[in-house]
């Protein structure tokens, strides 16, 4: 008996807060325009949301918000309710607490119980590996409809105290780069008009060997006093591997599937900074994809990432058009991805 298609029925986001820009970060942390130049040029990212306010450096949202928010949105374009979701699958790599999960937690504010919940633990790709999880579960046959979560709030680890002049370009980056958030996505064997058909999706680790590309510290009270930074990026590392890696995910999704580069329809290339998600998209040289990108305004936001870019594909996908997501985790070098086809948005008369 052939395995059932599985649909995403509908993807949704939270941001916390207004867009802050560089002239904003460039004043609050007394740098000057030089720098703010820099940042224009070299990341290429125009604004991002913080959970914390940038003045006294209180997070005003958590993860379990944000997710919270992007939750009850999915399920609401989705037409479902709490009592329609068999299981709960969260990607990130910032949870609130260490206990209870996140994933839980999130669950009881939407009323879900007596289901299944993961909590994955991971960079960028985890947006993908919890969509594969909940994959595995619809094809298990064992249920029907999945709540995906993705999101990061990674202005935890920012100290707005800091003086970036001093800063090391390991930790500097972040201050820059990053932006908070949560998304969501409704997963099921049950089509509904206007849903994309995961024709494909994979991940894959591809670390052995390698020095990780970014490390986020936990502190506890033994070392919380620790002069280790508590977060670190080699973004030349990055820069070096990841476009490589997205090509390689590119050809092996285009094998898997069959489709030739000028029938992809939409692209949802890496998002890591505005400059080098463009210089990826021109490297990839899809000849009719239209590029879906939002790291210029939201900025890298870690897990949640993926499901701002497929809210925005699954309004602009049609019939039979084809889009490939393509998502690369620095830490410990994961690759992922995954092939989507539309349908009909209306059924037949």
């Amino acid at each position: 008996m052939p395995s059932p298609d599985v649909h995403i029925l509908s993807a949704a986001s939270a941001l916390p807060g207004p867009a802050v820009d560089n002239a904003a970060l460039t004043r609050r942390f007394g740098m000057d325009a030089l720098w703010e130049q820099w940042v224009n040029v070299f990341i290429g990212t125009k604004t991002r949301h913080l959970a914390l306010d940038l003045e006294s450096g209180v997070i005003r949202s958590s993860l379990t918000d944000l997710a919270e928010e992007a939750a009850r949105k999915a399920l609401a374009a989705a037409g479902l309710g709490p009592e329609d979701v068999d299981a709960v699958v969260l990607g990130t790599a910032t949870p609130d607490q260490l206990m209870p999960a996140t994933v839980n937690m999130v669950a009881d504010r939407l009323g879900i119980n007596g289901v299944r919940t993961f909590q994955l633990q991971s960079g960028c790709s985890g947006a993908v590996q919890a969509l594969d999880v909940a994959r595995q579960i619809l094809l298990s046959g064992t249920g029907r409809t999945v709540l995906v979560l993705g999101g990061d709030v990674i202005a935890r680890f920012y100290d707005v105290t800091v003086d970036l002049r001093k800063a090391a370009p390991a930790e500097l980056v972040n201050f820059v780069l990053f932006g908070d958030a949560a998304g969501a996505a409704v997963i099921s064997t049950n089509p509904a008009p206007g849903s994309a058909v995961v024709r494909s999706l994979f991940t894959r680790l591809v670390g052995l060997g390698r020095e990780p590309g970014a490390v986020l510290e936990w502190f506890g009270p033994v070392d919380r006093d620790a002069e280790r930074p508590a977060a670190t990026e080699d973004y030349k590392a990055i820069e070096a591997h990841v476009p490589t890696m997205t090509e390689e995910v590119l050809h092996e999704l285009l094998d898997t599937t069959g489709w030739k580069e000028d029938e992809v329809d939409l692209l949802l290339p890496p998002q890591l900074s505005g400059r080098m998600t463009r210089l990826i998209t021109e490297r990839l040289a899809l000849p009719d994809a239209r590029d879906i990108s939002c790291v210029d305004e939201a900025g890298n936001c870690g897990n949640a990432i993926v499901f701002l870019q497929l809210e925005r594909a699954l309004a602009a996908l049609e019939a039979e058009q084809r889009a490939v997501g393509i998502s690369i985790e620095s830490s410990k070098w994961i690759k992922a991805g995954f092939a989507l086809e539309g349908t009909r948005r209306e059924t037949a008369p």
